[in-house]
Order: structure tokens, then sequence, then C-alpha cells
């Protein structure tokens, strides 16, 4: 086949390796809103994350394979897609180790009062905090129980955390004590102190956290979004923050975040600009599963 990948692939190089071994013919475009390097209708697959928020893919006219640098669809038209019998995988698992790490990490940092002291060690202030909090014995809810949120529930699990899981496909998983069918979103969200999101954007989750059910959880509650930013009402969650625990916020629903959002300065919140995904065993991991797709598309 002839592959089109893009710079959203940072091991591009190893890869166009390991696809001309195969026997592919491999072109490159570094920025995805570039000219191609030529015509859409050359290409029978592709190799990219928003390349199809910037070209048509009506113009891939030969299109038969699609693989996403990301794992989530949600920059892809599936319904063209699907009509058109076009194979797309996403980067499923690649970015799950980091994330769960950051979302770990992310709660430790607002219970353990991080913010604080790196203030007072920056102004040399030997000042006591006495409102440090535990993980241990915690509910944690985690909505989304792909593989992010597995990876998620892991690390909090061994945390001494009671884990609970809300998904659309509710199954038995030891990762979790129970996952709840998505009905059941309510009532699990007013139980827990701590609210991790990774499911994907879709139009049924799209705002699913509202002023509703942010006015569920506890007043102590911390949110984690490490899913994408419209799951979330952004001003229902600038209202709700000051009665809660706080939020760890990677992403949002507009990219980059707003230098006038009032997000930056909330105390009781980290903002990160969608970083969580980072990991420097990434590239390999993806190289692998793009790797072991087409050996499966070729049979």
């Amino acid at each position: 086949m002839r592959i089109l990948i893009t710079g959203a692939l940072q091991a591009h190089r190893e890869c166009a390796e390991i696809l001309s071994d195969m026997g592919h013919r491999v072109d490159f475009l570094q920025n995805e809103k570039d000219a191609l390097p030529d015509a859409a209708e050359c290409y029978e697959a592709v190799i990219c994350n928003g390349l199809f928020l910037h070209h048509p893919i009506e113009e891939f006219k030969n299109l038969k394979y699609i693989q996403l640098t990301s794992a989530g669809y949600d920059r892809v038209d599936m319904d063209y897609i699907r009509n058109r019998d076009i194979r797309i995988f996403n980067a499923g698992g690649v970015y799950s180790i980091p994330m769960a790490e950051f979302a770990l990490a992310g709660v430790l940092s607002l219970y353990k009062q991080s913010a604080f002291f790196r203030d007072n060690q920056r102004n040399h202030s030997w000042t006591k905090h006495r409102g440090l909090t535990e993980l241990n014995g915690k509910t944690v809810c985690v909505l989304g129980c792909g593989s992010v949120g597995t990876e998620c529930a892991k690390r909090f699990k061994a945390f001494g955390t009671r884990v609970v899981g809300v998904d659309l496909y509710p199954r038995e998983d030891e990762s979790y004590e129970k996952i709840y069918p998505l009905d059941g979103l309510d009532n699990v969200i007013s139980e827990c102190d701590i609210l991790v999101l990774t499911l994907p954007l879709t139009d049924k989750t799209q705002h699913i956290i509202n002023d509703g059910r942010l006015a569920l959880l506890k007043d102590t509650a911390v949110l984690v979004n490490i899913a994408r930013g419209a799951v979330i009402d952004t001003e229902a969650l600038i209202r709700a923050l000051p009665r809660l625990g706080g939020a760890v916020l990677d992403v949002f629903e507009e990219e980059p975040l707003s230098c006038d959002s009032p997000l930056w300065d909330m105390e009781n919140v980290i903002v990160t600009p969608h970083n969580s995904f980072v990991g420097e065993n990434n590239s390999e991991r993806l190289l692998n599963v793009i790797k072991t797709n087409l050996e499966n598309f070729d049979k």
C-alpha cells in the first residue's frame, strides 16, 4: 500500500523503515495542516491524528486503512468510515500507563498540599501544614473502564482505596470492586471521594458531568479529567469548584485554555496542557501497535 505518515507520530522515521521493510511505499507530512505530498486519492492508508480536520476525508477516495496516534476517535467522521468500510485502529493501550500515573500523581499533589510546600520552599519558609489527607480508605470512581481507566484503577487500588467503575459495558474485573452500568452513575458518584474521567467523547458523553452531577459530589471530592474536555460542562465546573475538594484537569473544552479562564487561579485546581499521555515508552508501544495492526490487515 501507499501510506501517508504525519508528524503526529514522533517515531515516524523508525515507522517508515518498518513499513518499507514490509513492502509498503511511505510518504511523510510533518504538519497535518500543510499541503499533502501528493493527491489525497493516492493514499490507501494513513497514520495520523487530526489529519481529517484539515483535509476532507472524502478526498481520500482509495483509503482502506487508518491508524490513529490517539486513543480517541472523536477527530474522525466515524459514520463515513463505517459506510465506506474503511478499517480504523486507535492507539489503545499506548498511553494508558503514563495517564494513570498522572491521575494518581495529581490527586496526591492535592492531598499532600504540594503547591503549599513548593511555595514555602521557594520562599525559604519552614511552615508546617496540618491538613494533609490520606488516600488510603477513600472511594474512587472510574468513569470509563477501558485501558486507561483500568490502569488508573490498578494504581489507586494499590494505595488502599476502594475502586468502583461505571461503564457502558459492565464486566467482572479484578481491578474494580464492581463495574456499574451507566444508568447507575448518579448513585455511584454521590459516594465517591475521587472521580476519574477516562471515557471517550461521544454525543452521549458530552457534558455528562454537569450541574446536576457535580451537585451530587461530596464537598471534599476531587475530580480528575484525563479524557476529553467536553465530557464536563466547564461553566458548571467553575461554579462547583469553590465547594469541592479540587480538580486535576489535563483537558478542556477549548484548547489551549483561555488566559482569562478562572481555572488558572483556583488554588484547588491543577491545570496542565493536555500532557498526561506523555511517557518515554510511548513510541515503542505505538510502533508495536502499528506493526501488529498492519500485519493483521495484510493477512
